[in-house]
């Protein structure tokens, strides 16, 4: 269904600007609880790029870096990071993804700041798996 389009411009500009936009992708993620953004945001820029460069550069290129079955391995494992934070705050007495129970040898407020950031990237990648596994099934060839 998606055949490549070839054009050397194209190509040099996807492989040079895609580094870049990974890059900020993670930016979002790592400093989404003190500015604007966060593990959606972030999950969906890293998932745009992968999508990007399987319509410029195609499948065989693209599913080297990233095969198909990436996508729900990385939703899955997202899920499970989410999940298994919350579950270690009620297993240590908290409310469900109440940070301050975590069982960190830190300080409280750094405990709070370590259990948004496990549960950010625990949503960048669920998103990211999840559009990309989307994507996949919609142009999948039968």
């Amino acid at each position: 269904m998606i055949n490549r389009y070839r054009n050397i411009i194209l190509d040099i500009s996807v492989l040079i600007t895609a580094p870049f936009i990974l890059m900020f992708g993670i930016y979002v993620i790592m400093f989404g609880h003190y500015s604007p953004g966060g593990g959606f945001q972030g999950g969906t820029i890293l998932a745009s790029v992968v999508i990007l460069m399987r319509l410029a550069l195609g499948r065989k290129t693209t599913y080297k870096k990233f095969p198909p079955m990436l996508g729900i391995i990385l939703g899955a494992a997202g899920l499970l990071i989410y999940g298994g934070t919350g579950l270690v705050t009620l297993l240590a007495g908290g409310n469900f993804l109440d940070y301050s129970y975590l069982p960190l040898p830190l300080a409280d407020a750094d405990r709070r700041y370590y259990g948004i950031l496990f549960v950010e990237i625990g949503v960048a990648m669920c998103v990211f798996g999840t559009l990309l596994s989307i994507f996949d099934s919609l142009t999948r060839e039968k």
